[in-house]
């Protein structure tokens, strides 16, 4: 079993309380932590595609398209994709840093 990575305190501290019960939308808290985890870990963006992340999460793939939506809106997330139907890759970003979250520094 892989050692899980720090938390920035502010992810459990605001930024749940802030999606969950401020913007109803807890599929989206779960989607951003699970991609900052695998981020941390792999120490570079992330490459799933949406029903990928459902199953792993264990929610629906509708719910993931729409959490993720979400989070780049909210601009907790970035997503790029090479083509149209290229699987996108994930870069988790943290607004509240004053300096650029850099794939190397804790969650």
């Amino acid at each position: 079993m892989r050692p899980l990575p720090s938390l920035d305190s502010y992810i459990v501290d605001v930024l749940m309380h802030d999606l969950v019960g401020h913007d109803r939308r807890p599929v989206s808290f779960l989607v951003y932590l699970w991609l900052a985890v695998e981020h941390e870990r792999r120490n570079a963006p992330i490459r799933v595609s949406y029903q990928e992340l459902a199953e792993t999460i264990g929610v629906s793939k509708s719910s993931v398209q729409a959490a993720v939506s979400w989070l780049v809106k909210r601009k907790l997330l970035a997503a790029n994709k090479e083509n149209a139907t290229a699987i996108p890759r994930y870069t988790v970003l943290s607004p509240w840093r004053k300096t650029p979250r850099h794939a190397t520094g804790p969650l």
